[in-house]
């Protein structure tokens, strides 16, 4: 039956042990299998139980959703996945051990990208395809005296002109540093390594390997608006990579159209400018804030040619694609910054796909193997202003 089945129970998973040797061997028939005991025991609870399912229905993004509410437990087998799927740059956004939408995304994709029925499930056929990458998926790192003396704030402000007060919105400590240079989520990493000592040189923690950066030049980005997703190509017009993003709202929409990557900038600092982007909390002012992974726009801004919109990083990768952004496009950091890596200014187009609009398309080569505020915070990054060359993007 596939992943869909664990996207349409709704039921709480009981995850295996998570140690190197049962996610690197994991697979889908016994997760299936764990999947169904959970099943049988829900049946046992009719007051509880959730209406029958066909399955093989597709699964809804809504029943994901729900379902990713209920598995509250990391997975050997969907940490094999979520890392095969992010090396073969079909990016699920946060390795987590989860089941959730931006996988199902993942799968979608990379099974176009294949030739495959394209459905959402992890079927035989797609887990063959998958699997030709046979590496193992996670492997152990040891925390150095660099990664301890990393430039960390212990407290990020959600109010912009407190956050302006810093002189570098860097990561909160060892932890998340190791998460996002990894792809992974907080929660998983401190699920792999309970006992360990992350403030001490030499400790060895068991971590994702996400693998090697993708190669090669794109030429062409497009933004899929309904799917909240982006897709680049290369010259040949085969699909380079994919990753979930986080596209605009109904009040600040993404823009419509075609444009350019202008320029790329790393560890970017943003000006705020109520009277050009929107007005965050009670600030009514200009307000410059320093660079950083845990900034508005994250670690890299990938300016576009329509004014003050662009492509960007993140400092909550978990809320892709779960909440909405300010007009701009955005991606994890590692996603933000391995798209950065393969654009050209001035060359790459960027297309901005409106309702009902399909892709290109990802069939021409497979890959090789190998919670919203208030107030809009970090979580929500707006779009940068344009006319401060020291601080904003650029």
């Amino acid at each position: 039956m596939g992943l869909g089945l664990l996207l349409l129970s709704g039921t709480h998973l009981q995850a295996a042990t998570l140690g190197a040797d049962e996610i690197n061997a994991a697979e889908p028939g016994a997760f299936r299998e764990r999947l169904a005991e959970a099943e049988r025991k829900r049946a046992e609870k009719p007051d509880e139980a959730p209406p029958a399912k066909d399955p093989d229905t597709l699964p809804t993004e809504d029943e994901a959703r729900r379902a990713a509410e209920a598995l509250t437990d990391p997975d050997p087998f969907l940490v094999r996945l979520q890392v095969l799927l992010d090396r073969a740059h079909a990016s699920p956004g946060v390795i987590d051990g989860l089941s959730g939408e931006n996988t199902v995304k993942a799968i979608r994709l990379f099974e176009e990208r294949r030739g495959l029925p394209v459905d959402g499930r992890v079927d035989d056929d797609m887990w063959r395809a998958l699997t030709q990458d046979s590496a193992p998926a996670v492997k152990t790192y040891e925390i150095t005296e660099k990664d301890i003396d990393g430039r960390y704030v212990k407290r990020i402000p959600s109010d912009y002109a407190d956050l302006a007060k810093l002189k570098w919105v860097g990561y909160r400590g060892v932890e998340e540093m190791l998460g996002e240079r990894f792809h992974m989520s907080e929660g998983l990493l401190e699920a792999l390594n309970p006992d360990a000592q992350w403030t001490k040189a030499g400790t060895g923690a068991l971590v994702a390997d996400p693998g090697a950066a993708p190669e090669g030049l794109v030429t062409r980005i497009e933004v899929d608006k309904s799917r909240g997703e982006i897709l680049a190509y290369g010259e040949d017009g085969k699909i380079i990579m994919t990753a979930p993003a986080t596209i605009g709202s109904e009040d600040t929409p993404s823009p419509s159209g075609d444009m350019r990557v202008e320029r790329v900038a790393h560890d970017p600092g943003y000006t705020y400018n109520p009277k050009k982007n929107f007005q965050q909390g009670q600030n009514k002012e200009l307000l410059e804030i320093a660079p950083g992974p845990n900034g508005p726009v994250g670690s890299v801004w990938i300016a576009l040619t329509k004014p003050t919109y662009g492509i960007h990083g993140t400092p909550e990768p978990t809320k892709i694609d779960k909440t909405n952004s300010h007009g701009c496009v955005r991606l994890t950091n590692w996603d933000a910054e391995a798209l950065a890596g393969i654009v050209e200014k001035e060359r790459t187009e960027v297309h901005f796909l409106e309702e009902g609009q399909e892709p290109t398309g990802a069939t021409a080569a497979a890959p090789p193997a190998g919670e919203t505020a208030a107030q809009p915070a970090p979580d929500a990054a707006p779009a940068a202003s344009p006319d401060n060359a020291g601080s904003q993007p650029g």
